[in-house]
């Protein structure tokens, strides 16, 4: 069931992996450049490098594989290579690239990941400001399969590479995910809830059936553990308590059907368990700011990024 509910909220937030580019690069090298996304990746698909980024005391090792996802950085610096030469300096083009010449040959893969505002919020809070994912790792071995698949595309350049890539690109932040949710100790949060066994029958239910007026008697019986001891592992896992996730997940529900379709404001509040629309607006403003019919006006002007 948990990736069923991954599915869900990829849905919900919009997820869509992006390459940016893919470069092969001879001899010593180095590129710094600026971060112009919330949630960028980097896969060294040959060869090893040096990752720093602000918030580092010390650069991240990358081997073949391996593939670090920056959350709400500014910059990086990546550097690798051998031989004698000198150091090629440069900042990846779109596309794919050759750059320097003799000595050992890198292969490097670059991306972002492109949310919706919600999650980017969601995201950003779930995920630690630099994640390692070693292809080492047994968890990794789906991720390493779309990776090599998504660079073949990407240097080959065959009719229909763009199609492919995006394809690679967006199966590539599943199992980067999965990947890192098996290998890692995730801070408090929502994938982080996700991946704990314990928690998941009750998770279900509220995934389930938003709407039903869940207490938490019921969500610490579907987990076989008491209420407390419930209330307390929920906490510790989501950062919020269970009754608190469930009306953040609501209004992520709301959030949606607001910006995709034409409901009444009356149906979706009775659909997401209000009793009035008036309660159910009350709670939208504190959770989003504005009411829910403003939002779904700003939503449906604002072009996706």
């Amino acid at each position: 069931m948990r990736g069923d509910q991954l599915s869900e909220v990829f849905d919900l937030v919009e997820v869509q992996g992006q390459m940016s580019g893919a470069f092969e690069v001879r001899g010593r090298w180095r590129s710094r450049h600026a971060i112009d996304h919330p949630l960028k990746l980097i896969a060294m698909i040959q060869g090893h490098g040096r990752l720093l980024t602000d918030g580092l005391d010390a650069p991240i090792e990358l081997g073949p594989g391996d593939v670090a996802i920056l959350n709400d950085r500014s910059w990086l610096d990546v550097q690798g290579g051998g031989g004698d030469g000198p150091v090629t300096e440069f900042v990846p083009g779109p596309g794919f690239n050759v750059y320097g010449e003799g000595g050992p040959t890198g292969f490097v893969v670059g991306g972002h990941v492109d949310l919706n505002h919600v999650g980017r919020t969601l995201l950003g809070q779930a995920l630690p400001p630099v994640g390692h994912v070693r292809a080492a790792d047994t968890a990794a071995a789906g991720l390493h399969r779309n990776l090599h698949a998504l660079a073949e595309e990407a240097r080959a350049n065959r009719i229909g590479a763009a199609f492919a890539i995006r394809q690679y690109a967006q199966l590539l932040v599943l199992e980067l995910l999965r990947a890192y949710i098996d290998q890692a100790e995730l801070p408090p949060g929502w994938l982080r809830v996700m991946a704990d066994e314990r928690l998941r029958p009750a998770l279900t239910l509220m995934h389930a059936e938003p709407g039903r007026p869940w207490s938490l008697e019921e969500l610490a019986r579907a987990a076989a553990m008491s209420r407390t001891s419930f209330a307390e592992r929920f906490r510790a896992m989501a950062g919020v308590p269970p009754l608190t996730y469930l009306n953040r997940w609501r209004m992520l529900l709301a959030q949606r059907a607001l910006r995709d379709g034409d409901v009444r404001v009356g149906s979706l509040a009775a659909r997401l368990g209000y009793g009035s629309e008036s309660a159910f607006s009350t709670a939208f403003k504190r959770e989003v700011g504005m009411s829910p019919l403003r939002y779904r006006s700003i939503a449906r002007r604002t072009v996706p990024a």
